[in-house]
């Protein structure tokens, strides 16, 4: 393994436990097995890091997204694959819905970099293929875009505001990983039913 990554799997643990405001560079070197002089020869800064795991991350979803979007399974399977790899990786990589969200208000000008590379997620293909199977009588008449919407808020809000979520419903850590393995199959569930003929 390599020094660098090492630094992206001691970043990603350390984000994940503490977050960004909360991470400390020491702590990220510590965790890497590597003094804090090194990690600033590799990143100058926590924003830089951070930036450098969220892309390593992003750049690793976003190809298993557009392999879904762009295969030949019938929609309804999409939506379940999706769902279930979707909410797979981000178990894995807590900080990112949090982290995309304070760099849109922050930072927009990164986050429309990261949209603007050729890598990016790209549901053309899946919208096409809705618009498709309303004509075909498959599925209920409805703007594709509102579908995606959907998908995208129902996987992301239970990470975006897991805090809230817990703290709402009165839950431990131990629940809310039970009801996030729940929701693989609950989501998909949901939307098939709401969009079926």
């Amino acid at each position: 393994m390599t020094t660098e990554e090492k630094i992206f799997n001691a970043a990603r643990t350390v984000f994940q436990q503490k977050g960004f405001a909360g991470a400390r560079m020491q702590e990220i070197a510590d965790e890497a097995g590597i003094n804090k002089a090194m990690l600033h020869y590799f990143f100058r800064s926590k924003e830089q890091l951070f930036k450098a795991v969220f892309l390593n991350a992003f750049y690793q979803i976003a190809p298993q997204m557009n392999e879904i979007f762009n295969s030949s399974d019938s929609l309804f399977v999409k939506i379940e694959k999706f769902t279930e790899n979707y909410i797979s990786f981000v178990k894995k990589n807590r900080f990112l819905p949090a982290f995309i969200i304070q760099e849109m208000n922050n930072n927009p000008q990164f986050v429309k970099e990261v949209l603007s590379n050729e890598a990016r997620p790209n549901p053309i293909k899946l919208i096409k293929q809705v618009q498709e199977e309303m004509e075909q009588g498959i599925i209920k008449k409805m703007n594709p875009k509102q579908l995606l919407l959907d998908i995208f808020s129902m996987t992301v809000f239970p990470f975006a505001a897991q805090t809230l979520v817990k703290g709402i419903l009165e839950i431990s850590e131990e629940e809310f990983e039970v009801l996030l393995e729940e929701r693989k199959k609950h989501i998909t569930e949901q939307i098939i039913n709401a969009i079926k003929r």
